[in-house]
């Protein structure tokens, strides 16, 4: 089954932060202030989706105000921070949601993300992902994490769904 079959079944997307939704360069200020910086493209993407239909999550194995502010701010329903086991935090979104694995989009960039990629139904990485994590993906993105990568999934899914001319028009009118 091709991603574009895959996209067409998806009721949750997963995402991982650093190196995803950010570019995965760690900004440290001399104070052990932590900033990252997100795409405005990316965010709307996310938007759009969730507009669609399509909740939204977010598993990370760091935490960060940052992240907790910029998943209100997407309307992020669920997020998991400091998650070392991504797995559990996975299965635990299952039991909450009421989702199948084959109806959840995980986009990852590393190894730690293999466990839930193996799992879901759209496993989707970034360019710069070992090469490991790329034979493990359905989609590997033309965008780089942080630059694109998150609106290239959040337009792919909303197309096999047959719902981002709805998204759009209110753009085009």
């Amino acid at each position: 089954m091709d991603s574009f079959e895959r996209a067409k079944k998806i009721r949750l997307a997963i995402f991982d932060v650093d190196g995803v939704m950010t570019d995965g360069s760690l900004y440290l200020a001399d104070d052990g202030q932590e900033y990252k910086a997100f795409n405005t493209l990316d965010g709307h993407g996310m938007k759009m989706l969730k507009r669609s239909g399509v909740e939204l999550a977010i598993i990370t194995g760091r935490s960060s105000q940052l992240v907790a502010l910029r998943a209100i701010n997407l309307g992020v329903t669920h997020i998991y921070q400091g998650t070392e086991d991504k797995l559990s935090a996975f299965l635990e979104l299952l039991e909450k949601t009421g989702n199948d694995p084959a109806e959840c989009a995980y986009m990852g960039d590393d190894v730690v993300d293999l466990p839930v990629m193996r799992r879901c139904g759209l496993a989707v990485c970034v360019p710069a992902s070992p090469a490991l994590v790329k034979q493990h993906a359905h989609y590997v993105t033309q965008f780089s994490g942080g630059h694109g990568a998150v609106r290239e999934i959040c337009e792919l899914v909303m197309q096999a769904q047959g719902t981002f001319e709805a998204q759009l028009a209110p753009y085009l009118t």
